[in-house]
């Protein structure tokens, strides 16, 4: 009995939390397959924590971010709301629209940190095997 009502409970929760209406109305990230070497003198930056490097490709350029170390994170630079035709800044682990003043976190997805805001900045799959970086969106 107590796992048919766990089932039930389960079920319920899964069915309130997978509303992702808004989410389908974000703009979604190009095809990327980028690899790049960490010993390119553009990225003597993003290898120290805490570090990035700003490179080309996605839509407006790309975020680099160097989380711990050994951890490393990439997102797209175009606004969310795709209405600046600048690619966003960022400054203390914050990615920022420079028309709309929406700031992104990168230590939490993307997500938006200015109330009003659904959609998250673009992130996309980083892979590091030794000092090659392969950041992709597949």
């Amino acid at each position: 009995m107590l796992k048919k009502i766990f089932f039930l409970l389960s079920i319920c929760l899964f069915v309130n939390c997978s509303d992702t209406t808004n989410l389908a109305n974000c703009i979604q990230s190009l095809p990327l397959n980028l690899a790049t070497d960490l010993n390119n003198p553009a990225l003597i930056n993003a290898q120290t924590p805490g570090g990035f490097a700003l490179l080309s490709g996605g839509n407006k350029g790309i975020l680099l971010f160097n989380k711990n170390g050994s951890e490393f994170v990439a997102f797209d630079r175009l606004c969310p709301t795709n209405d600046c035709t600048t690619a966003m800044t960022f400054n203390n682990r914050v990615l920022q629209c420079t028309c709309d003043e929406s700031k992104y976190s990168v230590d939490f997805g993307g997500a938006p940190q200015t109330e009003g805001f659904q959609c998250p900045a673009i992130e996309y799959k980083v892979t590091k095997i030794g000092t090659t970086i392969r950041i992709s969106n597949f």
